[in-house]
């Protein structure tokens, strides 16, 4: 099982929009993601840019990853909607 760790910017995020459905929704994603990060039955997909990096998708929601095979770790770093979580990479 991964360990996950998350930059403050997504707790920020997760924080700011407390709503019910979507925590809820992260909380299960973590959950299967922890058992295996490369799980197909939720929409990720691999950064084409960004080795080892993968966003998940909850919504209109975009949450990037970094996997970390050495540390047995998960790593989220980012948060926000489609249409600005790329520009800030």
């Amino acid at each position: 099982m991964y360990n996950i760790l998350f930059k403050k910017e997504v707790i920020k995020f997760l924080k700011k929009h407390k709503w019910e459905k979507i925590i809820s929704d992260f909380e299960k994603s973590l959950i299967i993601i922890a058992e295996n990060p490369y799980k197909s039955e939720l929409d990720i997909k691999p950064l084409k840019w960004l080795e080892n990096n993968y966003r998940l998708r909850i919504w209109k929601y975009r949450f990037l990853y970094l996997i970390k095979e050495s540390e047995i770790s998960i790593y989220f770093f980012n948060a926000w909607k489609r249409g600005y979580i790329y520009k800030n990479i």
